[in-house]
């Protein structure tokens, strides 16, 4: 027993040694890549043990901290925040009603043992340490602080919002026993149905379509049910609370008895590691018969055998990966017709004055929510992604490809094609509410109809234009396709921060709409101007 602990706790010093490392490197690489402090800092600091023990400390400190405010973003934005919105729930029970159903979220979509790092890429597949006791070990490490940030900040807001202390004490247990549950759930799973032709990938990275419907339910009852009025009590939620720790306590068996991790994580880092091979392996004469393959395969399209020079290179690239882009537009503009017919239906079947009055509000002064819809839905990291991995990848090694010329012509190509990917969702939504709101009769002036109608397209542009600017004038991957800007993750983590913040915002639809149509098409117009100056300098491949 005591070695089996020694052991334990040498995987997780492992562990910790592995993500230190890359944090090292990361934070040294980001320094490298700032205009003024890379002329300063001299190529041997790396190996300077000073410098490694300053970072190794900020790393230990970063560790701590961020441990705490993702749950403290996560609470008091998503949850506390939220809650106080609801004109027809006390906030007590739109607390409860929101946690719980966003707890299941988070345990299915983020179990943190299958997600593919590359902690357990180094520690697995290149280090060959014991995969059932690395999981074990990170997993129950992650668990912990999900206990102690839930303790700390579910009371402190939860206390805040009315919520009684003896529910607020067993959220922290609730929330483990959920991903525990789910966790066992998915091994159980893998090991009676993963066999034949059927094959089970537990990987996070593929969601699947009953994961994905899955949490739009439990996303419409955490948000849709306070907004109607209809929550459980917080008795019955703490009920329910009580019967998932329950089975989270006996899901803890298979977790631990679960003996074919190595096999599992050798399937969900296979992505990695052959990205990783084809990174090392990459020579022209590859890339010059994929492009010629492709021109065979496609010489009976008339329509793409038509196109010359980038233009037949991104009809190429658009035909070869189209279920890759417009498999998921497809399935959220499905979604967005749902939504919107069952608006419809439901004002046209209650023929209701207050139901309706309460639409045409929502509509006219929540206009704000709008932007963290497109912002969710919008396809434009995925596309740079796409275009990065399966394209610039291999191209940006010809030197003809990084002349100033042809990356401006490519960036307008791109921009045209990126904001047909985005749009349909957006038209959608656009007429689908301007007609809840022709319907709910809740407007006299029909500049609210077209100003309802417009701002989504407006702010699908915006993203648009924003992910493929801040890609081209940033270009934040290396040659084995990481994310190596810290900047990129800057501007991309305040975009989030920027576009959730305007769930708060209370404006007219005319105000809102006006200001947000306005600042689209002046930031288009700017960053545009911006990525034709200086893309050509800054598109091509980090080091």
């Amino acid at each position: 027993m005591k070695s089996r602990g020694n052991s334990m706790m040498k995987t997780l010093r492992i562990s910790f040694s592995l993500k230190n490392t890359y944090r090292i490197n990361s934070i040294y690489y980001g320094f490298k890549q700032i205009p003024v402090i890379k002329k300063i800092l001299p190529e041997s600091l790396y190996a300077a043990g000073g410098f490694k023990l300053v970072v190794s400390i900020l790393s230990v400190i970063w560790e701590i901290i961020s441990g705490f405010i993702g749950k403290f973003i996560y609470i008091f934005f998503m949850i506390f925040m939220v809650s106080a919105l609801f004109s027809k729930t006390p906030q007590r029970e739109a607390f409860v009603n929101i946690l719980f159903f966003l707890t299941f979220i988070g345990a299915l979509l983020n179990t943190f043992i299958f997600d593919p790092s590359k902690d357990k890429y180094y520690a697995v597949v290149l280090l060959r340490i014991d995969a059932r006791e690395f999981a074990i070990v990170n997993y129950a490490y992650e668990l912990c602080k999900i206990l102690i940030g839930f303790l700390v900040f579910g009371l402190i807001f939860g206390l805040l919002s009315n919520v009684p202390v003896y529910v607020m004490l067993i959220v922290p247990l609730f929330v483990v026993c959920a991903k525990l549950t789910v966790s066992a759930f998915i091994l159980w799973s893998y090991e009676n149905h993963n066999h034949g032709k059927i094959k089970i990938n537990v990987s996070e990275n593929r969601l699947g379509v009953f994961k994905v419907m899955l949490a739009i339910l439990f996303l419409a009852a955490a948000y849709g049910l306070p907004a109607l009025g209809f929550c459980p009590p917080v008795s019955v939620l703490f009920v329910l609370m009580l019967v998932v720790i329950v089975i989270g306590v006996f899901s803890c068996r298979r977790i631990v008895t679960f003996d074919k991790y190595r096999i599992v994580y050798g399937q969900i880092l296979k992505d990695m590691d052959s990205m990783v091979e084809s990174a090392k392996n990459m020579d022209v004469d590859k890339n010059r018969t994929l492009i010629s393959a492709e021109k065979e395969s496609l010489e009976l399209n008339s329509r793409i055998e038509k196109k010359k020079g980038f233009e037949y290179l991104n009809a190429v690239f658009i035909n070869r990966h189209k279920r890759l882009l417009w498999k998921p537009v497809k399935r959220v503009c499905a979604i967005c017709i749902l939504l919107v017919a069952a608006g419809i239906a439901a004002m046209l079947y209650l023929d209701d004055p207050g139901f309706r009055k309460d639409m045409a509000e929502l509509l006219l002064k929540n206009l704000g929510m709008s932007t963290f819809w497109m912002y969710l839905i919008n396809r434009g990291m995925g596309y740079t992604q796409a275009l990065f991995m399966n394209c610039d990848h291999s191209l940006l090694c010809y030197p003809f490809y990084r002349k100033p010329k042809a990356v401006l012509e490519l960036f307008t190509i791109r921009l045209r094609e990126i904001i047909k990917i985005n749009l349909p969702p957006a038209l959608i939504l656009g007429a689908g509410l301007s007609a809840m709101l022709f319907i709910s009769h809740g407007t006299q002036n029909p500049l609210n109809y077209l100003i309802l109608f417009l701002v989504f397209p407006a702010e699908s542009v915006f993203f648009s234009v924003h992910y493929l600017v801040i890609y081209y004038m940033l270009q934040p991957y290396n040659a084995g396709t990481e994310i190596k800007s810290g900047m990129y993750k800057v501007i991309t983590g305040l975009t989030y921060m920027a576009c959730y913040m305007t769930i708060q915002l209370r404006m007219s639809t005319l105000k809102f709409g006006g200001i947000m149509i306005t600042f689209s098409v002046v930031y288009c117009v700017v960053a545009c101007v911006l990525a034709y100056r200086i893309a050509p300098r800054t598109f091509k491949i980090r080091e």
